[in-house]
């Protein structure tokens, strides 16, 4: 069946509503777009990160009523602003399809692959796959911090390895740490919305029985070889004590999420008890690893 489609330009603080109002009715889909060329951080715990402007989009289906919408957003900021709404004519197709085909399977480190919905296994018999959708809110390993983080993991023996992931997002660097081996994992995050996604993401890749998810309030605080924090520099900062604590004496803590000009503040705030073993820096953005020492 043919579709239309309304987007409207919005600031980062209307979005809820313009999404609400379309929902409410009846789209189909409703989607986010950067409206213009801005980066977007990967969030800290309990962030969706959103561009300064965004176009929101519904889809809808041909006959419908283009003024009853127009009308209805009315009530959005800055919607009845000249040039703020839009409408197109589309033919029917895959809309799922046509958004994942903008994604391909990526590979870290030598044999750690992550794999979206619907696509063919890499041709690497000794492939690690950890199957995962693209998505805003929590990452998928196409942001530079989570792939520095997934790299190290990947190039490491993981077998047998107690692991803590503060900040977990997605899930994706617990689910990566139990797929190469780990034998307990822990992955804390103050968003509930990132706690069932790393829960239903842990079920897709059948490590649910080694992947634990607790609030922080909940986090009952223990001794980990390998503690991953992929937030941003405040909270890296702010959580220092709660990290090192909760890492044995030699183990690692893999700190992202901080620009490349952080890393000097960042880890001082390790020092000490901590010395840094490496640094990796990516499009601005770095990775520390450092292992504890007292």
């Amino acid at each position: 069946m043919p579709w239309t489609e309304v987007m409207i330009r919005v600031d980062r603080d209307a979005v809820t509503e313009a999404e609400r109002c379309l929902e409410a009715l009846g789209a189909a889909a409703v989607t986010l777009e950067d409206d213009a060329d801005h980066p977007v951080l990967e969030p800290g715990p309990g962030e969706t990160p959103l561009w300064p402007t965004v176009s929101v989009r519904g889809l809808f289906g041909a006959a419908v009523d283009r003024a009853g919408v127009l009308e209805a957003l009315r009530a959005v900021p800055g919607a009845r602003e000249p040039g703020r709404v839009h409408w197109r004519s589309l033919d029917d197709r895959d809309w799922v399809r046509a958004w994942m085909d903008r994604f391909e399977p990526m590979r870290f480190g030598a044999h750690l692959w992550v794999v979206p919905s619907g696509m063919d296994d890499p041709a690497d018999p000794a492939a690690v796959l950890l199957r995962l959708d693209p998505g805003l809110a929590f990452g998928t390993g196409t942001h530079p911090t989570t792939a520095l983080c997934l790299e190290w993991l990947a190039d490491r023996d993981m077998i047998g390895a107690s692991v803590l992931d503060y900040g977990c997002g997605s899930g994706i660097l617990a689910i990566a740490a139990a797929k190469l081996g780990a034998s307990r994992v822990v992955a804390v995050d103050n968003d509930p919305q990132a706690l069932e996604a790393t829960r239903l993401n842990a079920e897709r890749n059948g490590v649910a029985d080694r992947v634990g998810c607790v609030a922080p309030e909940a986090f009952e605080a223990g001794k980990f070889d390998v503690v991953v924090a992929n937030i941003l520099a405040r909270p890296l900062i702010e959580l220092a004590p709660l990290i090192v604590s909760n890492a044995i004496r030699e183990g690692r803590l893999v700190l992202s999420g901080l620009l490349e000009e952080q890393v000097g503040t960042v880890t001082a705030a390790y020092r000490p008890h901590c010395r840094v073993e490496e640094t990796a820096t990516r499009e601005g953005w770095s990775r520390v690893v450092l292992a504890k020492t007292a």
